[in-house]
């Protein structure tokens, strides 16, 4: 299961990182949240030696959000070396998501 981050875990475990790392930033009453989760718990599995993923619940971490312009659920940054490097918004087919996982991870084992 992916960790929760907020504010103040954020820079350790997201900018910090010496890996790549996905942010979900979720809400919990999302319905399109609760679709995707099991297709980020599958990329998880997939991939867990290569790129760390982390989850930020937005009703709790407001500034986090509003530091990275977030608006729609679930938004998905991937970050390499501390910075954003790429951005998808809302439900994406896990095709999608695997692809862009692969550009940051390498391929799954």
């Amino acid at each position: 299961m992916a960790k929760r981050v907020n504010k103040q875990s954020f820079t350790k475990e997201v900018l910090e990182a010496e890996e790549p790392v996905l942010v979900e930033f979720y809400s919990d009453g999302c319905l399109g949240c609760k679709q995707f989760s099991p297709v980020l718990g599958e990329m998880e599995d997939a991939y867990e030696s290569r790129i760390k993923i982390v989850k930020v619940n937005a009703a709790f971490s407001e500034e986090l959000k509003d530091e990275y312009g977030v608006e729609v659920y679930p938004t998905v940054l991937f970050f390499r070396n501390g910075k954003e490097d790429e951005r998808l918004k809302g439900i994406v087919p896990r095709d999608k998501l695997e692809k862009v996982i692969e550009k940051y991870a390498g391929r799954a084992e």
